[in-house]
């Protein structure tokens, strides 16, 4: 089929502006999430994307997208307006949309302000939802293109998402975009946009600061929360689970460590250091390697016995696929669904209000197998059983 130009598409968006109330606009930040498995922790700037590449990172924005999308398709009467290639169009494409392509992008070579640029001419369009995948770094583009002029949702693909502006994976993005246009679920509410100092943060220093709101479409159950942070209180709670946990190991097995707090109580029980927002691999009480990525751990994992120790995100309650993708689902496949275990201090377990555990990993089969029903270890010899949901 012949592809219409841009200003075809442009003149017959405008000759159509109140006749058309299913229009999307649709973002895709191809690089968004490209660094989270090589242990990059985060996306911004091309030499960490250069880098992540060299690695042998997959990029993975796309197929999220296309996982959203695909729950647009029972949608009548729905026009995609989006930005050429990666940015959207191959995406809709590839779900059997037409999208009318408006602008242009260097192939390859797509920026912040690509997405800035895109933003503003689908305000100027009036599409009546923006749906966007990448990261908080591409929330803070889109906010700082359109503020809270109109409604914006996140399909979450990048490595830190803290913001609560994303569905809580890419088929709720789906689903709650679908409701939106389909007047189904008509609130909206205004939701945090977070960033963080990804170079700083690779040091080890979360400094997180507020960039603004976005307004979303509100369904609780299929949006995140807001990332927040331990509370000192918790001090005492995190002791008593790390001498649980280091009490259990057992001689001959890997212990891969997820990020945070909780779990950086564990190796300073060990009397070792930990990386706060990467992946360690402990045995024998011992440090086998540190800040690892996806590869790595494949590599230290032949041959051997292996736990993961996870915890879930402060008001989130993800435990897999947000600030942890090194453990990927190839590495939960090789330690097993039994050999995972979640620690958690009950005040974080009660800031969920609710909400289960979550789990996106990008691999449906595997968070298929992670659900379910778990026990959290709370505090010495104290336990949870708690539902864990994709």
């Amino acid at each position: 089929m012949e592809r219409r130009t841009r200003e075809q598409d442009l003149t017959g968006l405008r000759q159509n502006l109140s006749g058309l109330p299913k229009r999307l606009g649709l973002i895709v930040n191809p690089v968004a999430g490209i660094g989270g498995r090589v242990g990059l922790k985060g996306s911004d700037g091309v030499e960490i994307q250069k880098k992540a590449l060299e690695l042998g990172a997959v990029p993975q924005s796309l197929n999220r997208a296309i996982q959203a999308l695909e729950r647009l398709k029972p949608v009548d009467d729905l026009e995609v307006v989006t930005y050429p290639s990666e940015m959207g169009e191959d995406a809709a494409r590839a779900c059997g949309f037409e999208p009318m392509v408006i602008g242009s992008i260097r192939p390859g070579e797509t920026t912040s302000e690509d997405t800035i640029r895109a933003a503003r001419e689908m305000r100027r369009l009036n599409v009546k939802l923006l749906l966007f995948a990448g990261g908080d770094g591409t929330a803070r583009d889109v906010y700082n293109a359109v503020g809270e002029r109109f409604p914006v949702l996140g399909i979450p693909a990048g490595v830190k998402i803290h913001s609560a502006v994303f569905g809580a994976n890419p088929i709720s993005a789906g689903d709650l975009a679908a409701s939106y246009l389909l007047g189904r679920v008509s609130s909206l509410r205004e939701a945090e946009v977070m960033d963080i100092d990804e170079e700083a943060f690779r040091q080890g220093i979360v400094s997180a600061k507020l960039c603004g709101y976005l307004k979303v479409p509100f369904q609780r159950r299929l949006l995140q929360g807001l990332k927040t942070p331990s509370s000192p209180a918790e001090q005492a709670a995190m002791a008593a689970i790390a001498a649980d946990v280091a009490n259990k190991m057992e001689d001959g097995w890997l212990y891969i460590i997820g990020p945070g707090t909780t779990t950086r109580a564990i190796t300073s029980r060990l009397g070792l250091d930990k990386t706060l927002i990467g992946v360690d691999v402990v045995a024998g009480g011992k440090l086998v390697a540190a800040d690892v990525n996806e590869s790595q751990l494949l590599g230290l994992l032949k041959g051997r016995q292996a736990k993961i120790i996870v915890t879930p995100i402060g008001g989130q309650g993800y435990i897999f696929g947000r600030g942890n993708q090194q453990i990927s689902p190839k590495v939960i496949e090789k330690v097993g669904r039994d050999n995972v275990i979640v620690v958690s201090t009950t005040e974080k377990i009660h800031s969920l209000g609710g909400q289960p555990l979550w789990v996106d990993t990008g691999d449906g089969t595997v968070d298929k197998m992670l659900s379910g029903y778990v026990k959290v270890v709370t505090g010495y010899d104290e336990r949870a059983v708690y539902k864990i949901s994709c």
